[in-house]
């Protein structure tokens, strides 16, 4: 098992999977300088090996215990389904018509970025891709309000990340299979789209509290930058 750093998760059995995945995050979003700017400090945190699928009757595991997932399900080689997404500012936007159409996009999928574990996801997507931002859009999609997504970019001082809410009614995680049935939160899973909006990097996460390898999702898209 690999590792970088985060936060561990610290809860137990499925009934209170919502109240242990809450618990993880109230801290906001990293410590905070004298002059105002957010440094946040990454913990150590296992990386998860391999990948879930996607898709009605599939489960991961959260702490051991299974989470069933539900939706349509997607694999690699697929097109992404063109469902709609709120932006901070609350209008809607078909996830094939991103800011980042017709580039390279690196998708990063978290349960809340109000936990610890997606907080770091979040952050190492921001800051850790080795100047791949000024090629390839990255994106951030989780069931987050717009509201909540637009204080926690402000506060971690992110802006080149896009931030896309599934709030209203999660159709972005049901044509995908990555909607958790039971919590009506996201899957953790990472996607890497090509120019066409073809999915060409997959990784569900099979152990909610881990991290994807964001490390493999930079040097795919890289290579898909590189060979365009």
């Amino acid at each position: 098992m690999k590792s970088i750093s985060t936060l561990v998760v610290r809860s137990a059995l499925v009934p209170r999977l919502v109240l242990g995945l809450l618990c993880l995050g109230f801290g906001g979003c990293g410590t905070w300088s004298s002059a105002g700017k957010a440094d946040f400090s990454y913990k150590d945190m296992p990386i998860a090996d391999g990948s879930a699928v996607a898709g009605e009757g599939n489960n991961i595991l959260f702490q051991g215990k299974p989470l069933m997932l539900t939706g349509m399900g997607i694999k690699v080689g697929d097109k992404l389904r063109d469902v709609k997404l709120a932006q901070t500012d609350l209008s809607m936007v078909p996830i094939n018509d991103t800011k980042g159409k017709g580039k390279v996009r690196i998708i990063s999928i978290v349960p809340s970025v109000d936990t610890k574990v997606c907080e770091q996801q979040t952050h190492y997507l921001s800051e850790k891709n080795m100047g791949l931002d000024r090629m390839v859009e990255l994106i951030t999609i989780s069931i987050d309000t717009p509201f909540a997504l637009k204080r926690f970019a402000e506060e971690a001082k992110i802006s080149n990340v896009t931030f896309l809410s599934d709030f209203r009614a999660a159709d972005f995680g049901k044509a995908h299979g990555l909607l958790l049935k039971d919590l009506h939160l996201l899957s953790r899973a990472l996607l890497v789209v090509d120019k066409d909006n073809k999915v060409r990097y997959l990784q569900i996460t099979p152990e909610l509290a881990q991290l994807p390898d964001l490390e493999e999702a930079f040097r795919f898209a890289r290579k898909l930058v590189t060979a365009s």
